[in-house]
């Protein structure tokens, strides 16, 4: 029997981005606020709690997948993604398609074992996840899609222990969708030379000179958001340790974007989710 090579185990690993869980972690962070936020009025489970997570590798995975498909030619023209498995020949197209396709099952899987609500969102969403790569093509803002998308999280994590639509949901939807945006034009600003010879669109390119400034405003509509939301549920005054500590992040990231590190600018959004994340739990689980 001929096992599957180290090397090739490896190069699928790349293709679903396993070796860089920074995308893992902000995907996953929008996905357990919803979960958490569902928490004010219900309880929650940790069988519920692992499905955000392995539910977060999967479609995290899915959407990596179906980029590198759609984009293998163009990655091999950019020094960032040169590296990809596609675009170097490590993997052929086939063994991708077959590789999404068997995460996708995976997926369907997991959604079994959620309610009708949840996959229906899921479901709807999915087919967003799989026309994303071809947005860059035709749309002058593609990462207005990706919010949306990837904000969906927000809304799978609440819908899997509660139906009841909160104007708490409704503000935290609308906040990480602001904050996706806003992150994302941070990381296209790094390939923004690329982009451009290449035909890629992205609010980096759309906004110009103005990108930093309208990222910065998208930043702090996330920010008010959640503020609105510990103000709605009654969050303590514990809370505001959390929302200072974010205020520091931020004004590092300030620092990070006037030194042109777009990327660190971009993965320091992790450390926020994870603060934000922590305030949640304290007030909704241990607190509440």
């Amino acid at each position: 029997m001929k096992f599957m090579s180290y090397a090739k185990i490896k190069s699928f690993g790349e293709l679903a981005r396993i070796d860089k869980p920074i995308g893992i972690y902000l995907l996953l962070w929008p996905s357990l606020l919803g979960f958490l936020l569902a928490g004010t009025n219900n309880i929650l489970n940790i069988k519920d709690f692992i499905i955000v997570i392995i539910g977060t590798i999967l479609v995290r995975s899915c959407g990596c997948v179906i980029n590198d498909i759609s984009d293998y030619k163009i990655d091999k023209l950019v020094y960032r993604t040169a590296g990809r498995p596609l675009a170097t020949g490590a993997l052929t197209i086939l063994e991708a398609w077959m590789f999404f396709i068997v995460l996708g099952l995976l997926s369907i899987l997991l959604l079994l074992l959620t309610n009708t609500l949840t996959i229906k969102i899921a479901t709807f969403f999915a087919f967003f996840i799989c026309i994303y790569p071809l947005t860059k093509r035709f749309l002058s803002a593609p990462q207005f899609i990706l919010g949306i998308t990837f904000g969906s999280g927000v809304l799978i994590g609440y819908s899997l222990i509660t139906s009841q639509i909160t104007i708490s949901l409704i503000i935290l939807y609308i906040g990480v969708i602001a904050w996706i945006i806003s992150f994302d034009t941070y990381y296209a600003l790094e390939d923004i030379e690329d982009d451009k010879k290449i035909g890629i669109n992205s609010t980096a390119i759309l906004w110009g000179d103005n990108a930093i400034m309208i990222a910065r405003i998208l930043h702090l509509l996330f920010y008010t958001a959640i503020i609105l939301i510990a103000i709605i549920n009654s969050f303590s005054y514990y809370f505001l340790v959390f929302l200072s500590l974010i205020l520091i992040v931020f004004m590092y990231q300030k620092y990070l974007i006037n030194d042109k590190n777009f990327i660190g600018a971009f993965k320091i959004n992790n450390l926020i989710g994870i603060l934000i994340v922590l305030g949640f739990t304290i007030e909704i689980i241990v607190i509440g």
